[in-house]
């Protein structure tokens, strides 16, 4: 394989072979590219692109640049979710209990926060004990017994993207629809799910992107778009977002994010079990009026070595040392509400990490009392 010659070919908008695409991305993963290289490679594609059939041949390739989860013993039960990233989102401690209660199998490797985005696993971490790193037996055994078990992503799971989007990171390419649809989906590839559900923000053609390289690897993928202009729910933090996710499945919290995690719990479970979306729905609504899904987070916490105690009292969580009230100076609407820089000031009190060494304050975070277009009174 000849780098240069496979640059030259992008710059000038040719179509790599899939061929050219998997010995780049092992290629590189092996130390055996170097940057310089890469990072000509990575800016051709972003300026020129890449057809469906390069991007599934990158998507492939990076999922097969390493370890593989086989949950093919769960068959169509298996099913996953994964959000592009956004404030206040706790959206798995809710729909994965939810889907899991009503028998879907969630084998989940989740990531840490890092920016202004916080992390599955920083928030479950929350509850004292809880083990984010399991054994390959441990992991399948649990999900076995109870339906449900989230990680943290394994180093050695597409080492490709890891290499990758540390590069893509300080090239100015981390925005290119073929780069983002590859790193997502094949990570999800490698991690197993056959049923893998698609957040965004306002991506519309990152979503369609998603869902047909999805599919053309064999996998049953929907896509919701969201608006994550604002938080979602009230809190933003861990312990905070985790509270609000059990007040949603003791069938309370707001409204903004019940709807959200609904609308996913229920295409998730259409997915996995053959279910109508009417159905489906149904049935996420009863598992959260009954408190089935409630009982399986404790279940899931407790398998993991966590205390179940705070899902009962989640006044345990406790609260930070220091708090600060902001009010309204005067009446008037919320005009906008800018929801980076919420989440940045909330890793500058201690809630995110800017570097990846950097310790995670459980108890920092902010609640939004009010938000977009929402009335304020002074002095509230």
């Amino acid at each position: 394989m000849n780098m240069y010659d496979i640059i030259t070919k992008k710059k000038r908008g040719g179509e790599l072979t899939d061929g050219e695409i998997r010995e780049f991305a092992l290629g590189y993963a092996a130390g055996d590219i170097p940057d310089y290289q890469a990072s000509a490679l990575l800016m051709a594609i972003c300026l020129r692109g890449m057809s469906e059939r390069e991007t599934v041949a990158l998507t492939e390739a990076i999922a097969g640049s390493g370890d593989t989860v086989d949950l093919s013993e769960f068959g169509s039960l298996s099913v996953d979710k994964h959000s592009t990233g956004g404030v206040g989102d706790k959206t798995t401690l809710i729909v994965a209990p939810i889907a899991a209660s009503l028998g879907c199998k969630v084998a989940k490797m989740s990531g840490r926060g890092l920016g202004h985005t916080g992390g599955t696993v920083d928030k479950l971490e929350s509850f004292p004990g809880y083990r984010a790193e399991l054994s390959q037996d441990e992991f399948f055994s649990q999900v076995r017994d109870i339906g449900i078990a989230v990680v943290g992503q394994s180093g050695s799971l597409a080492p490709a993207d890891k290499k990758l989007y540390a590069l893509r990171d300080v090239t100015a390419t981390v925005d290119s629809i073929p780069l983002i649809t590859s790193s997502i989906m094949g990570k999800k590839l490698a991690s197993g799910s056959h049923s893998i559900m698609k957040t965004a923000e306002d991506a519309e053609r990152l979503a369609r992107s998603m869902t047909d390289i999805g599919r053309a690897a064999g996998r049953r993928v929907t896509a919701v778009i969201t608006d994550m202009d604002v938080p979602l729910g009230h809190a933003i933090g861990n312990a905070v977002e985790v509270k609000e996710a059990i007040e949603v499945l003791s069938g309370r919290g707001p409204e903004d994010l019940r709807t959200v995690c609904i609308t996913l719990a229920a295409e998730m479970v259409s997915s996995a079990l053959g279910m109508t979306e009417e159905q489906a729905r149904a049935a996420v609504e009863e598992s959260i009026r009954d408190k089935s899904a409630l009982k399986k987070l404790r279940e899931w916490i407790v398998y993991q070595g966590g205390d179940g105690r705070y899902v009962d009292d989640p006044a345990l969580f406790g609260k930070a040392a220091f708090s600060h009230n902001i009010t309204a100076p005067r009446d008037g609407y919320i005009s906008g509400v800018n929801a980076e820089q919420i989440g940045t000031a909330c890793v500058a009190l201690g809630a995110g990490r800017v570097k990846k060494s950097d310790t995670i304050d459980h108890l920092a975070g902010m609640i939004l009392h009010k938000k977009t277009a929402d009335r304020v009174r002074a002095g509230e």
